[in-house]
């Protein structure tokens, strides 16, 4: 056959295999590349053949020729259903839209099969795809042939349910909440931090999801408009580290949620602005009069050129950098009643964690309290302790980031070391080096002074000492209880009021340390001081110790 007839024919094929190829296929990329097999091995063999009868029928020979190849290629990996088993949802058109809609319908219901059981969901799979026997399906599963049929008839029934609904996904479908603060309050486990197990946009929205009230995987994946197996595997895992609860077949939130609204972000910046400016003022006054620096207890600080003599100067605005947060983190525990105990409100978790887990959400309406990108920088404050030998320390943006998962598993031989160098004891090269590195320690830089060192980190010698430190910060405390209180009150009920309640426990633990040991308070002390001058920012070489406190009980 010449080629403009072989064009002809073809051309007059063209929408005709393409509609057969989509009824089909799985998708609509193999049904473009088995419709172009066709027509390609169709035209070639026109080419070659004179003596064609029947065009019609010669290309649907090719054609049926080519989809055996195509099921043969495909086999068991294909997933989704054999559109015969499906006709039944389909209509019957025959044009090329209606094929479009039918090719719709059938990736519609391949959608609607991650929406049954996993065990529904392997049978299916199963029976109309590995076209596998319902005794085989029963055996590999190790459940009756009976089991197997009632599955299928229920799967039937439920694929018929969703395919006539609409489904609805909330607004985050198409505005994902987003955690721009995940932290751990208490002991990590061997997995690390919290955040750790929020890394993806998938695992903080399905614990978003879940705030306020249960809901199934169904409900989750409706509310998120992703697939129901994501889900599932993923809530599974939250699930056993304590992040959500189950109770039936429904998911509830396990960590404390700060979605902050615009009352309560007013409440926020106004209760820490007007404590900041009453605490911070006085504490520094008081500490600059008691010129505490000089105390023999309170060691240290040496950073610059280093004097190994007893004239080595200390410098008072790196000394007070490290005491003015430790005393506001340690002076506010008279404030609190202590209603609720960690162990009521913390959550044990599989890798050994025993913590509360919190999390700020951004979304289009979040109202950010002030200083917001400054407490995103920050960690701490850390304690870590060796029989009275204790290590004290916060990151903040005016430091280097010390504090990660490796910090808690270091601190430890950081203390010993420098306990060992306290009693006078030599160390080694490799364990001097250590120290400076992480700031402790500084050296002259000379190889030959290497074990000349001096402590650039402050050191807090004595129980008394430290006692007396956080006295003069409990005699600011109680001086403005009454202030102090008036302040959070307000603040505490709009936060308890925005809490679900099956949180509010773990809430007001959180809320017992408002102004103790409080992240957000130490910050907005240190902005207060900085911005009006009396503390000098640091220098980078300070940075290193910058707020670190040894204490040596």
């Amino acid at each position: 056959m010449n080629k403009q007839e072989s064009e002809r024919i073809i051309t007059e094929y063209i929408k005709p295999v393409f509609g057969f190829a989509l009824k089909r296929c799985r998708s609509l990329q193999d049904a473009e590349d088995l419709s172009q097999e066709i027509i390609s091995k169709a035209f070639h063999a026109l080419m070659k053949h004179d003596a064609v009868k029947d065009a019609g029928k010669f290309i649907w020979t090719v054609a049926h020729n080519a989809l055996s190849n195509y099921y043969r290629d495909v086999g068991k990996n294909c997933i989704g259903v054999s559109f015969d088993e499906i006709s039944e949802y389909l209509c019957d058109s025959t044009d090329i839209e209606s094929k479009l809609s039918e090719r719709e319908t059938v990736q519609r219901l391949q959608s609607e099969i991650a929406y049954l059981s996993k065990l529904q969901r392997r049978i299916v799979i199963d029976y109309y795809y590995g076209n596998k026997k319902q005794n085989k399906i029963a055996e590999e599963l190790n459940i009756p042939v009976g089991t197997v049929k009632w599955h299928l008839f229920e799967a039937k029934k439920e694929l018929k349910r969703g395919m006539g609904s609409m489904r609805i996904s909330s607004e985050l479908k198409f505005n994902p909440v987003r955690f721009d603060i995940c932290g751990t309050n208490g002991i990590i486990g061997s997995k690390g931090n919290n955040d750790n197990f929020f890394k993806s946009a998938l695992s903080q929205n399905i614990v978003y999801s879940v705030w306020r009230e249960g809901k199934t995987v169904n409900q989750i994946a409706d509310d998120l408009g992703v697939s129901p197996v994501y889900v599932e595997s993923e809530a599974e895992y939250l699930e056993k580290y304590n992040f959500l609860i189950k109770s039936g077949e429904k998911y509830l939130c396990n960590i404390l949620i700060d979605e902050m609204t615009p009352d309560i972000t007013e409440l926020h910046d106004e209760m820490y602005e007007k404590a900041a400016k009453i605490f911070a003022d006085e504490l520094y006054n008081e500490l600059v009069k008691s010129k505490i620096w000089e105390n023999p207890n309170t060691f240290g600080g040496h950073t610059g050129d280093i004097s190994f003599d007893s004239s080595a100067k200390k410098d008072k605005n790196f000394f007070l950098w490290a005491l003015i947060p430790f005393i506001t983190a340690s002076s506010g525990e008279n404030l609190s009643d202590k209603a609720v105990s960690f162990e009521e409100a913390a959550t044990i978790r599989p890798d050994g964690g025993q913590n509360i887990c919190y999390a700020n959400v951004s979304n289009g309406h979040s109202a950010f309290p002030k200083h917001f990108e400054s407490i995103k920088l920050w960690k701490g404050p850390f304690q870590n302790g060796i029989n009275g030998f204790s290590l004290w320390q916060i990151d903040t943006e005016w430091s280097e980031k010390r504090i990660d998962d490796d910090f808690y598993q270091k601190a430890p031989n950081v203390l010993n070391l420098l306990k060992h160098w306290f009693n006078g004891n030599e160390l080694t090269a490799q364990e001097i080096a250590f120290l400076v590195e992480r700031g402790f320690l500084k050296t002259a830089g000379e190889p030959d002074q290497l074990f000349k060192c001096a402590l650039q980190c402050v050191c807090i010698k004595g129980e008394k000492t430290k006692k007396s430190l956080i006295y003069i910060g409990e005699t600011i405390m109680k001086r403005h209880k009454d202030e102090f209180a008036a302040l959070r009150g307000p603040y505490e009920e709009a936060v308890l009021r925005n809490t679900p309640e099956h949180l509010q426990k773990m809430q007001q633990y959180c809320l017992q340390y408002t102004f103790y040991y409080d992240a957000w308070f130490i910050l907005y002390c240190l902005k207060e001081l900085v911005g009006s001058g009396k503390l000098n920012l640091p220098t980078e070489e300070q940075k290193k110790a910058l707020t670190t406190i040894i204490i040596d009980e």
